[in-house]
C-alpha cells in the first residue's frame, strides 16, 4: 500500500508546527546524511559488566526452562511462525526475504526504500520481525540455562553475518526508529546471557563491526526521534533501546548524553503515553504490554548499571502493572481493544508462556502482589531475569481493592460471580484513541465484549492485518466490526488512512455503577460521532441471573441502523428470527446462552463473508478464521430503543 498524496495532505493537517519544523529538519539531515557517513569513535577498554547476579538463573523454573529450550531446538533446526507464516529458512535467513507474498525489499540508502508499498518491498512486518533478534534471544537463553555452546554460535553466525549484510543506513532495516530500538534491545539481553560463553567478547566488546553498529544504531535514534502526532508506543521503544544500550554498552563518547536524553524521554513519554489510571492512552491492550515490557526491561538495565532512575518512571510502570491486573478476566486475558500486532519487548520464553500471567508474575516480584490480583499459575524465564536486576520500588499509593472503572481510560469492567463461570464484560466509553492521529484506534465507540469463564462469547474481532490488504484493514477497525451500532452505514470517526483518523467520536460516560441490592452492576455512555444524532447504550449485569442487558438508543432524525455483535471462534449460533441460542464448550463441558435480539431489526447471520469481509475473528496479527457476526437492520426514529438480552444457562 503506497501513499496518495491526499493521505498527505490529511497527514499534513493533523500536525503542529513544532511538529512540522521537526520533520523539515529530519528531511534536510537525511538527505546530508545520504553522501557523510562518519565512522564509530575508536574504542578502547570496552568492556561488559552488566552481567546477571550469580543464582538467576537457577532460579528461571524447570518447566519454563523446558519450553524454552524446545523452542531453541525448533529455531535451530530452522522453523518459525511469524504473523500466521510458516518458515523453515532460519538456519540461514534472508534478511530482506518477505515469506509472504515472495518479494525481497529492495536495497539502497534507508531512506529511499518505500516501505510501504508492498508491491515493491514485501509484507514489511514479515520482513523486520526476524531482524528485531529476538530468536537470538531465546537462543542466546538457551545457551545461558544449558551452556551448550551450539546455541551461543548459532547467534554468532547470525549476528555477525546480519551486521555484515546490514550496513548502516543501507536498506530496510535502517528505516523505523521501532526496529532500532527493538534490536538494541535485543542486543542487550543476548551479551548479557552468552557471558559464559568464551567467545562473547569477541563477538561484542572486541569487535569492531559490532561496536560500529551498535554506535550507529544509537546515533540514528539520537537523530530521528519519533515526533508530535507519532510519538505513541514507537517513541517508548525508542528511548528504552537507547537507554538500555547507553547503560550497557556505555563505550562511546556519546554515551552519557544519550543514556541521559534517553531516560529523559522515556520518563516524559511513559507519562504522556499512560492514563493517571494505569491504562495506556492508546487503548490499544497490545501495545499496554508492549510498553510495559520495555519499560521494565529500561529500567532493568539503568539499575544494573547504577544509573539512577526517575522516580515517575517506575510508578508509571507500576500503575501500569496494576491496571493490567485490574481489567484481565478469571482466565488472565486482556481486553481486545484497539490494534494488535503480537509486538514484544523482550522474548526470552517459548510458545505456551502466557503474556499476561508473565507480567503480572514480573510485577508480583518487582512491586509486591495487592490483595485483590488475580493468581497467575504459569511459569516463565523472564520474570526471574529482570526481578535479580531491578531494585525495589519504594512504597506508593495503591488501590485497595480491584478497580472496575477507569474514568480517564473510558473503561469499565462489569463481571461476576467469582470464580468459575465468571462473566466478564468490558465496556467503551473513552476517548478515540491517543494522539491527533489516533493511529491504532478502532471505530468501536460504545462497544462490548464479553467473556464467560475466559471464552469469547460478544468478541472484539481483533485487528489481522496493517498494510496491503486495505479493505481487511478498514473491515477490523470499523464500526460494524465491532459489537455496537452504525448508522446509515457509515463509521462512527472518519478514517483518513491505515493509521489516521480525521475526525474522532467523543465519548463521555454517564454512569458506571457498581452492583447495587439486586446485585446488578450498570454502565451507561454516549457519543457524537453521526452528525445530528446521539448513540447512547446502557448495559446491565446482574450476576445472580446469569444475565447481561444491553439497550441503545439513538436521538435525532430516523436513520438506518445496523447493530451487530460478533461471536467467539468457538461458538455456535442457531438463529431463529430474533433469538439466537449459543452452544460451546469449555475444559469439556458443554455451554450455552440465548441472546434475544431487538425484535424492529431484521436479523441475519454472517460468516465468512468475503465481498466485503463480515464474519471473521482474527487470534492473532497474520491470522484470521470464520466466526459468526449476527446483524439486525432496520430503522431508528429517535423514540424507542433496542434491547438485547443475553442469558448463560447453568
Amino acid at each position: 500500500m503506497s501513499m496518495s498524496p491526499g493521505w498527505y495532505l490529511r497527514r499534513l493537517s493533523r500536525m503542529g508546527p513544532q511538529e512540522i519544523g521537526g520533520r523539515v529538519a529530519d528531511a534536510v539531515r537525511r538527505r546530508r546524511w545520504r553522501s557523510v557517513r562518519p565512522d564509530c569513535p575508536s574504542v578502547t577498554g570496552a568492556r561488559f559488566t552488566a552481567v546477571l547476579p550469580a543464582g538467576t538463573i537457577a532460579a528461571v523454573p524447570p518447566d519454563a526452562a523446558k519450553r524454552l529450550i524446545a523452542e531453541a531446538d525448533r529455531l535451530m533446526a530452522g522453523h518459525a511462525e511469524y504473523f500466521g507464516v510458516y518458515r523453515d529458512d532460519l538456519a540461514h535467513p534472508d534478511w530482506w526475504f518477505d515469506p509472504k507474498t515472495g518479494r525481497r525489499a529492495p536495497w539502497g540508502y534507508a531512506f529511499d526504500v518505500p516501505y510501504r508499498n508492498e508491491d515493491a518491498v514485501g509484507d514489511i512486518k514479515q520482513i523486520w520481525e526476524l531482524s528485531r533478534h529476538q530468536y537470538l534471544t531465546v537462543l542466546a537463553a538457551a545457551y545461558a540455562i544449558t551452556g551448550d555452546d551450539r546455541y551461543a554460535e548459532r547467534v554468532a553466525e547470525h549476528l555477525r553475518w546480519w551486521w555484515t549484510a546490514n550496513a548502516p543506513l543501507r536498506g530496510v532495516h535502517w528505516i523505523s526508529g521501532i526496529e532500532l530500538g527493538i534490536r538494541l534491545l535485543s542486543w542487550v539481553w543476548i551479551r548479557r546471557l552468552l557471558d559464559g560463553w568464551s567467545g562473547a567478547a569477541d563477538l561484542f566488546e572486541n569487535n569492531p563491526v559490532a561496536r560500529s553498529q551498535i554506535w550507529h544504531h544509537q546515533r540514528w535514534l539520537a537523530a530521528f526521534p519519533s515526533r508530535g502526532s507519532s510519538a505513541n508506543n514507537h517513541v517508548i521503544a525508542e528511548a528504552a533501546g537507547q537507554s538500555a544500550a547507553a547503560c550497557a554498552f556505555a563505550w562511546f563518547p556519546s554515551s552519557a548524553r544519550w543514556r541521559t536524553d534517553a531516560l529523559r524521554s522515556l520518563e516524559r513519554h511513559l507519562d504522556s503515553n499512560t492514563f493517571g489510571s494505569g491504562l495506556n492512552r492508546e487503548l490499544a491492550t497490545e501495545y499496554h504490554g508492549l510498553v510495559l515490557e520495555l519499560g521494565l526491561a529500561a529500567v532493568a538495565e539503568a539499575d544494573a548499571a547504577g544509573v539512577p532512575v526517575p522516580a515517575s518512571i517506575r510508578l508509571v510502570l507500576l500503575r501500569m502493572t496494576d491496571a493490567l491486573a485490574a481489567v484481565v478476566d478469571g482466565r488472565l486475558r486482556p481486553p481486545r481493544q484497539g490494534d494488535a500486532d503480537d509486538g514484544h519487548g523482550l522474548v526470552v520464553d517459548g510458545p505456551g508462556t502466557d503474556r499476561w500471567g508473565s507480567l503480572l508474575a514480573t510485577g508480583e516480584a518487582v512491586y509486591g502482589r495487592l490483595s485483590w490480583w488475580p493468581t497467575v499459575t504459569g511459569t516463565d524465564v523472564r520474570t526471574p531475569l529482570l526481578a535479580a536486576l531491578i531494585r525495589p520500588t519504594a512504597p506508593a499509593v495503591r488501590p485497595t481493592g480491584r478497580p472496575a472503572h477507569f474514568a480517564d481510560a473510558g473503561l469499565t469492567v462489569l463481571r461476576g460471580p467469582d470464580g468459575p463461570g465468571e462473566i466478564w464484560c468490558r465496556c467503551d466509553g473513552g476517548p478515540h484513541g491517543f494522539l491527533s492521529i489516533a493511529a491504532h484506534a478502532h471505530a468501536d465507540a460504545l462497544s462490548v465484549e464479553v467473556r464467560h469463564d475466559g471464552v469469547d462469547v460478544l468478541a472484539d474481532p481483533g485487528t489481522y492485518c496493517y498494510h496491503g490488504q486495505p479493505a481487511w484493514r478498514q473491515y477490523f477497525r470499523s464500526t460494524l466490526g465491532h459489537n455496537t451500532l452504525r448508522l446509515d452505514g457509515a463509521d462512527q470517526s472518519v478514517s483518513g488512512g491505515p493509521f489516521l483518523w480525521t475526525r474522532h467520536a467523543r465519548t463521555r460516560v454517564l454512569a458506571a455503577d457498581a452492583a447495587d441490592g439486586a446485585g446488578t452492576a450498570r454502565w451507561c455512555a454516549e457519543h457524537d460521532g453521526y452528525p445530528d444524532s446521539v448513540h447512547r447504550r446502557r448495559v446491565e449485569l446482574t450476576a445472580a441471573r446469569r444475565e447481561l442487558r444491553v439497550v441503545d438508543e439513538v436521538r435525532g432524525p430516523r436513520r438506518a441502523v445496523q447493530l451487530a455483535f460478533h461471536l467467539g471462534p468457538t461458538i455456535t449460533a442457531d438463529l431463529v428470527e430474533n433469538r439466537a441460542v449459543l452452544t460451546w464448550t469449555r475444559d469439556g463441558d458443554d455451554r450455552s446462552a440465548v441472546l434475544d435480539l431487538p425484535g424492529q431489526l431484521s436479523w441475519r447471520a454472517h460468516r465468512g463473508e468475503t465481498d466485503p469481509p463480515l464474519g471473521w475473528y482474527s487470534a492473532g496479527f497474520g491470522r484470521k478464521e470464520p466466526a459468526t457476526t449476527l446483524v439486525g437492520t432496520g430503522f431508528a426514529d429517535g423514540v424507542e430503543g433496542f434491547t438485547t438480552l443475553l442469558r448463560f444457562r447453568g
